[in-house]
């Protein structure tokens, strides 16, 4: 069942098994208000179950790129196009969210970027490598984020 974020009404639907299910819906509508300021874009997510493919493609890029594998379950997620990148966003029961610019054309950015919900521990499998910066947010508390370029092509 697809899921339209609202940003100024923010709902833990979707999230309820989380244990920081208000930090994380936080985040997500942190993340929809931005990509409607900045493309005019709504974030509509999907449940995780229906994304299998998305998600196999994301986790794809971690394991090929870092060796990475991570443990939370994921809850939703999506993937879209917007000023030609593909972007894909997948939230975890955790409280991380994981979202992937794209670049569709030869030599475009490309990276894949982490958010931790307030309250959250940094998981065990980006702990040692990844530093995390910290930006306030009315709608998510504190989030603190990290990132690495993509080097290969997917």
């Amino acid at each position: 069942m697809a899921y339209l974020v609202d940003f100024k009404d923010v709902s833990t639907a979707g999230f309820e098994s989380s244990p920081v299910a208000q930090a994380l819906a936080g985040l997500r509508a942190n993340e929809a208000r931005y990509l409607k300021n900045k493309f005019d874009h709504d974030l509509l997510l999907e449940d995780a179950s229906d994304a299998e493919g998305l998600i196999a493609w994301v986790h794809n890029i971690l394991a090929e790129e870092r060796d990475l594998h991570i443990a939370s379950r994921p809850l939703q997620a999506c993937v879209f196009e917007a000023d030609g990148a593909k972007r894909a966003y997948v939230f975890y029961e955790s409280g991380l969210s994981i979202n992937v610019l794209y670049g569709l054309a030869d030599g475009e950015k490309r990276a894949v970027g982490f958010k931790l919900s307030d309250g959250m521990e940094v998981p065990e499998e980006l702990a040692d490598k990844f530093k995390f910066a910290r930006q306030k947010s009315k709608l998510a508390g504190t989030i603190r984020g990290s990132y690495f370029v993509i080097k290969n092509e997917y």
